[in-house]
């Protein structure tokens, strides 16, 4: 405990109203609180920045991204319903957050969890599941749900008082938004996920960058966000932006491997393909960068490819793009 007799707590962040609920109510009970929240390509640090600053709490952003990558390749204990492995990933923060805490000197962890919310990854099961695989279990409150779990070694050490901890468990979000009023927190976001592999549409696009390129590494993942992403063949792929601004974004990122591809004489997005440079693969992606510009379908156009040579290519509409998109 520290010198000014306050114990202090460093909490996972994710800006939801839980963790902001969570933050508050620590320091309603007289702990010193800090945050922490991570950045990876499937979450960003935004809406954790933005709620820290709400309700005035210290917020640092660890960058995890490469790390975070590879348990997201291969999760011990598998995905749920999407590309999501939630199990390893809260474990994989509490592991996180525990290097931070040993090394500036906090006493325990929180987090804003609350027992049941999430069947699958907030059951009891779950939250001792992740705490042993984390190998912080002796230092993980749950200040929301306390009162509804077994005592805390934290408790027992006399960090918090129990008391003061509440017993919030269930799906409905009417006691903490009814907290929230009390507490002062008038901003906060709706209860998404915020996590990009819960998602149905990212999920598919990360599977089948992963299934093609298993060692596809942070600037792959991070292109998962941006533009149409079209399998052409199980050596090809190709990315169409949707407008300028997405067309920026894909020539920002493009990592090595990504060949341009930009129709001459008029305006269409750029392309970026991945795949053998001659042959049918090739022709199909310079058909469909000129069907997603402003050639009429069928219209021959040439297609620039990587600034340097060029082909012919009958224009291929969105409808015929269909069957590849992801």
């Amino acid at each position: 405990m520290s010198e000014d007799n306050k114990s202090r707590g460093l909490g996972i962040f994710s800006g939801g109203l839980d963790s902001m609920l969570a933050v508050k109510v620590l320091a309603r009970a007289g702990v010193a609180v800090a945050a922490v929240t991570f950045a990876t390509p499937f979450f960003s640090p935004g809406r954790a920045i933005r709620s820290a600053g709400h309700i005035g709490v210290p917020l640092q952003v660890a960058q995890v991204g490469g790390p975070h990558l590879e348990l997201v390749k291969n999760p011990p204990h598998g995905y749920g319903s999407n590309m999501n492995p939630c199990i390893d990933c809260h474990a994989f923060m509490f592991a996180r957050a525990g290097e931070i805490m040993a090394e500036q000197g906090f006493d325990f962890l929180f987090s804003g969890e609350v027992l049941g919310q999430r069947p699958m990854s907030q059951n009891k099961q779950s939250l001792v599941q992740v705490a042993k695989l984390s190998g912080m279990a002796e230092h993980i409150l749950r200040p929301l749900s306390a009162q509804v779990l077994p005592v805390s070694p934290v408790e027992e050490r006399g960090l918090v008082d129990r008391e003061k901890l509440l017993g919030l468990s269930g799906r409905s979000r009417k006691p903490q938004m009814a907290l929230a009023a009390e507490l002062g927190i008038s901003d906060y976001p709706a209860p998404a996920g915020g996590c990009l592999l819960t998602e149905p549409g990212f999920s598919r696009r990360l599977k089948d960058l992963l299934t093609h390129q298993p060692d596809a590494g942070l600037a792959e993942a991070e292109l998962l966000k941006h533009g149409r992403h079209l399998r052409l063949s199980p050596a090809a792929k190709l990315i169409v932006g949707r407008n300028q601004k997405e067309n920026e974004i894909l020539e920002r990122l493009a990592p090595p491997g990504a060949h341009w591809l930009i129709t001459q004489g008029l305006p269409g997005p750029l392309g970026l393909y991945f795949g053998p440079l001659q042959g049918p693969d090739l022709e199909l992606a310079a058909a469909l960068v000129a069907g997603y510009g402003k050639a009429k379908p069928g219209q021959v156009v040439t297609v620039e490819v990587d600034r340097s040579r060029s082909l012919e290519a009958g224009a291929q509409g969105p409808r015929l793009a269909a069957p590849y998109l992801l």
